[in-house]
């Protein structure tokens, strides 16, 4: 893995030199700076998931063939425009929610000398995608497909981050409007379509694959982007903070998080008076009362029973998948998160 992954970081290099010699506009030493240090800064922090798994993806898909150099560059190219995607998303998310840290580091826009000029940071972000793809994927017969399928994937995250911000809004605190449908189509749309379909209908894309050939693939990864994002509602609340990288905060932040949607649906009329008192609250006294509930209501056996459920349906439907070399793919992205701790 730690050779895929140098290669890949080889690739950022190369185009991030390409983004700041762009030749449709006339840079200045303070701009082309100021972009190196915001790249840096902002795309390759990660754990670059999304990006290696474009990779991955069309390796298994190629069946066990060696990829050429120029093959291997192509399918990094394209899991570093999931990379700047991802960036552009999670700078503007954290300017949106006033977060302090992201990364282990102070968000970008809480910089004493970015401020607000990161959400046009953010913009340039998003519009290096399309930059890259024209550098390299101009003359392929599936180009136009990669466009229409950024812009589509982008569309439908931006659309589920609306409705989780009008569904939290501040000063309309109403945990009466929390439900397992309406967590589900957040996280489809904020999580599964970028996190998971995306990086492998580039893959098939590259292969010569038609996506409309493959919407049951599609189906099955947004599944497993729902049951990624349940792990991380568990994990948010049960998790070891010096595993997960980060304390959670979804109580005090009032989130529709799979915890809250699944007490509520189990709870009695005094423990939901309880969680409407104390849900949504900074104060650590509410928090664990919260905890406290979760504890007596058994969500972790809930959530247990849940994951074990979800792996099994996963596997059925994967398995029934007629081509090896996609069950393989799916595979491979369910072995990485089935009981993941971080």
């Amino acid at each position: 893995m730690s050779d895929l992954k140098a290669k890949f970081l080889e690739v950022y290099s190369v185009l991030k030199s390409e983004l700041l010699n762009d030749p449709a506009f006339e840079f200045t030493d303070d701009s082309r700076q100021w972009l190196d240090r915001m790249l840096d800064y902002n795309v390759p922090g990660g754990k670059l998931n999304r990006g290696l798994s474009v990779v991955d993806s069309y390796k298994l898909l190629k069946e066990g063939r060696e990829l050429t150099s120029d093959e291997t560059f192509l399918a990094c190219a394209l899991g570093w425009c999931i990379e700047w995607l991802q960036a552009y998303f999670l700078v503007m998310d954290d300017i949106m929610d006033g977060s302090h840290t992201r990364r282990g580091q102070p968000c970008w826009f809480r910089l004493p000398k970015v401020g607000m000029i990161a959400a046009n940071d953010g913009i340039i972000l998003r519009n290096h995608i399309p930059r890259i793809l024209k550098n390299h994927f101009r003359g392929k017969p599936y180009y136009v497909d990669l466009l229409d399928l950024f812009n589509e994937v982008e569309f439908q995250t931006a659309s589920g981050q609306m409705i989780d911000l009008i569904t939290t809004l501040v000063g309309e605190k109403d945990l009466s409007k929390y439900s397992l449908p309406l967590h589900r189509r957040i996280v489809q749309y904020k999580t599964a379509y970028y996190s998971f379909y995306l990086p492998v209908a580039c893959a098939l894309l590259m292969s010569g694959e038609n996506l409309d050939n493959h919407i049951d693939v599609k189906e099955i990864l947004i599944e497993m982007g729902i049951y990624f994002q349940v792990q991380d509602d568990y994990l948010d609340c049960y998790g070891d903070p010096e595993v997960i990288g980060k304390i959670g905060t979804d109580i005090e932040d009032f989130k529709c998080s799979w915890m809250v949607v699944k007490a509520l649906e189990v709870c009695n009329e005094e423990q939901k008076k309880l969680l409407h008192e104390n849900y949504g609250k900074q104060d650590p006294a509410c928090v664990a009362k919260v905890k406290e509930l979760y504890e007596a209501l058994k969500i972790q056996d809930v959530f247990l029973e849940y994951e074990r459920k979800s792996y099994e349906k996963l596997n059925k439907g994967i398995e029934a998948h007629p081509s090896k070399a996609v069950e393989a793919v799916l595979k491979s992205f369910l072995s990485k998160i089935y009981k993941r701790q971080k």
